[in-house]
């Protein structure tokens, strides 16, 4: 998790920190230190993750790994820590400035290359099918691949038609296992949809518990399309950490309030992609496959929405 201070919000690596707090939480929860600090170590060849199917036919895992802010040495050691711990699924784009940081740390961890699910994004000033073929050739050099498991429109924005008809040929030529957009409201996706050959695998979207996203949810699930999560737990805005209704929640199954958002997502059939720079966290991350929100947890989260994005500086 990036350890700046956000605004109406509080970091997971603060809030550890914080003797107080982790007393506190650690009463409050029932929460050993295995859990929230334990050794998930997978080997190589393993990973605790299941996988969903795409409307093509082909796997993706229902939990990654995102990489936003993770730059340089640190977003190698990263990649490479969450590829070592099991996460198969690894989340780029073009404007995170750090393609080659993850592919450095693709190659660090010794992993197969069949064995991941690796995703970028084609950013806005690429928009139009000339300028989309080569940010995706630059996009795979960067990373030094052959191939990407999943390339998403960044944004909705510029000749969208024109990026598609470029993806589209990119993913019949086989260098492209799926294709899919970003932040694409549902009556985008439908004009997408109507105007094109190949549809969109996956919308990947802001969605958490302040903001459940419940019509797009419904939406892509009538047109067998995959919501996906980026920022699943709204980088700690509006005290998501230590909220107190997840913390109830999260005391019942000797969870913490990370772990039950995880949770809620996978239970709603989203695919949510969290990012850590602590090998702790990561750990923490994975640890949502041994338990199940109830009837009753799913509602009162429910209730925690306020169907406003937390993050309008990106609107």
């Amino acid at each position: 998790m990036n350890t700046k201070k956000i605004a109406g919000g509080i970091n997971r690596r603060e809030f550890l920190q914080s003797g107080a707090k982790i007393a506190a939480s650690a009463m409050f929860l029932g929460l050993g230190t295995s859990r929230i600090f334990g050794a998930f170590n997978f080997s190589p060849l393993e990973s605790p993750i299941k996988n969903i199917i795409l409307n093509n036919g082909i796997k993706m895992p229902v939990l990654g790994f995102g990489t936003l802010y993770l730059n340089g040495a640190v977003g190698e050691r990263c990649v490479a820590d969450a590829i070592s711990l099991g996460y198969r699924l690894i989340d780029t784009a073009k404007v995170y400035n750090n393609e080659e940081a993850v592919g450095a740390g693709i190659r660090l961890s010794g992993i197969k290359r069949e064995e991941l699910f690796v995703t970028s994004k084609l950013w806005v000033d690429d928009a139009g099918y000339e300028n989309a073929k080569l940010a995706f050739e630059t996009s795979l050099n960067k990373l030094g691949l052959d191939y990407l498991d999943l390339y998403l429109i960044h944004r909705p924005r510029g000749d969208v038609k024109g990026s598609w008809k470029a993806m589209e040929e990119l993913y019949k030529e086989g260098k492209i296992r799926a294709i899919g957009v970003s932040n694409f409201e549902p009556e985008q996706v439908n004009d997408l949809i109507a105007n094109s050959t190949v549809r969109p695998a996956v919308n990947q979207i802001e969605t958490h518990a302040f903001f459940q996203q419940a019509k797009s949810l419904e939406f892509l699930g009538l047109n067998d399309v995959q919501m996906e999560a980026w920022s699943p737990f709204a980088q700690g805005r509006n005290e998501l950490f230590t909220n107190e209704t997840l913390a109830a929640i999260g005391k019942k199954h000797n969870k913490t309030n990370a772990q039950v958002s995880l949770r809620w997502h996978y239970q709603r059939g989203i695919v949510a992609i969290p990012r850590s720079s602590q090998k702790a966290h990561m750990a923490e991350n994975l640890d949502i496959f041994d338990f199940e929100l109830d009837e009753a947890d799913m509602k009162t989260i429910a209730s925690l929405d306020l169907n406003i994005t937390q993050f309008p500086e990106w609107e």
